[in-house]
């Protein structure tokens, strides 16, 4: 399978994942995360993973198409969540399927004030839009808890899901 992880940063989850798959792309907006992506492929064997400097918000990607695309804590970050969703479908190949995990809805405490982001999602409204999108065969469960010090200085949890669907 080739995958694409969208927001990718430094690429710590295809590093992970990396043996479960052909080929990896990272795809993300940064280059100085990418180039610390690239350092990490210099520094091992991880001929399967390559990086990519694109905006997919911005610009349409008529590059390779994927089996799984998956993005972690990244849709929060994204304007548009309806586009990006479009875009991920006609990404993937036919019976391909995307996995989010992002932050369930919350009160704007998780980044510090005047971070312009989504305060997490309804797990069944971003199924909805999924659907909208043409997605079937969806899934969503919790998955994970960050454990972190607001801007105020308070400890808090944040549930975090992962939805899952095909195209």
């Amino acid at each position: 399978m080739k995958a694409l992880e969208f927001g990718a940063g430094t690429g710590l989850l295809s590093f992970f994942v990396k043996d479960l798959f052909a080929e990896i792309t990272l795809m993300d907006t940064s280059e100085v995360m990418l180039q610390k992506a690239e350092e990490k492929l210099t520094a091992g064997d991880h001929g399967k993973i390559k990086t990519l400097f694109f905006d997919l918000e911005k610009n349409r990607y008529s590059g390779e198409r994927f089996d799984l695309i998956f993005t972690q804590m990244v849709l929060h970050h994204i304007k548009d969540v309806n586009l990006i969703l479009g875009k991920f479908f006609d990404l993937l190949n036919p019976g391909g399927y995307i996995a989010i995990a992002d932050l369930y809805s919350e009160d704007g405490t998780f980044h510090d004030p005047g971070v312009e982001v989504h305060p997490g999602f309804d797990p069944e409204e971003l199924s909805n839009q999924l659907k909208n999108s043409g997605f079937s065969n969806l899934s969503a469960s919790p998955c994970f808890t960050i454990h972190k010090e607001t801007s105020t200085g308070a400890f808090r949890e944040y549930p975090i899901f992962l939805i899952t669907a095909k195209k």
